[in-house]
C-alpha cells in the first residue's frame, strides 16, 4: 500500500475513534479532528492553548456537504469560493449540526471546501467535515512544512500523517471572505 492510501486508512481510524490528527491539507499543515465531536474539538482547543473565542476552520469534502451544515448559505459566497483560483475559507451565518464549542458565539462558521486530493478523500471516506485548524500553538509560526511543526504539537496527536512529510513547497494559509453587514463581499485576509 502507497503512503497516500496508508495515511488515509490510518487517519479515518483515529478521526472514527475521536482521535486527534496532524495532516497536509490544501494550505499548511494542519491539526484536525472529527468537527462533529465536541469533545475532540475541545482537546485541539487545549493542544493549541487557543481561545474559544477564535474559532476554527471546517474542511469539506463539496458544496453538498457544506448545504448539510449551513441553513441557507449566500450562494454569492459559494460562488466566490468555486470562482477563486486561491483556497478560499467563508464565514457562513447559520451554522448547524455542529458542537457549540465549534461554532462562534454570532452562529458563524468558517469552511472551506478542500481542494487537495488528501483532504478530500479523507472527508469523503470519513462522510464528515474535519476541523483544520494550523498545527501549531496559538501565536506561533504556522507550519507551511512538515518539518516546521512544533513536537509539542506533534507528541499530543494520536496520529501524525506520513503522507506529504517530504514536500517543501512553501504554502500560505488561506484567504478567508465573508458577507459585511450591507451584504457585500469582504476579503478578511
Amino acid at each position: 500500500m502507497n503512503t497516500f492510501d496508508a495515511s488515509i486508512n490510518q487517519a479515518l481510524i483515529t478521526l472514527k475513534s475521536g482521535g486527534i490528527i496532524v495532516y497536509p491539507t490544501d494550505t499548511v499543515w494542519g491539526i484536525g479532528c472529527d468537527a462533529t465531536n465536541a469533545t475532540s474539538v475541545e482537546r485541539i482547543y487545549n493542544i493549541k492553548q487557543r481561545s474559544h473565542k477564535k474559532s476554527m476552520i471546517i474542511l469539506m469534502s463539496s458544496e453538498d456537504m457544506l448545504r448539510l451544515y449551513v441553513e441557507r448559505p449566500s450562494e454569492l459566497l459559494l460562488s466566490e469560493m468555486k470562482l477563486s483560483k486561491a483556497p478560499t475559507t467563508a464565514i457562513f451565518e447559520r451554522a448547524t449540526h455542529l458542537p457549540s464549542n465549534l461554532i462562534n458565539e454570532d452562529g458563524t462558521i468558517a469552511i472551506r471546501i478542500a481542494s487537495d486530493s488528501f483532504c478530500r478523500k479523507l472527508i469523503e471516506q470519513l462522510g464528515r467535515p474535519i476541523v483544520s485548524t494550523s498545527a501549531n500553538v496559538s501565536g506561533n509560526p504556522t507550519p507551511s512544512l512538515y518539518n516546521e511543526i512544533d513536537d509539542s504539537i506533534l507528541s499530543k496527536a494520536d496520529y501524525v500523517v506520513e503522507y506529504a512529510r517530504e514536500f517543501l513547497e512553501m504554502k500560505n494559509p488561506s484567504q478567508i471572505i465573508r458577507l459585511n453587514e450591507h451584504g457585500k463581499l469582504e476579503r478578511i485576509r
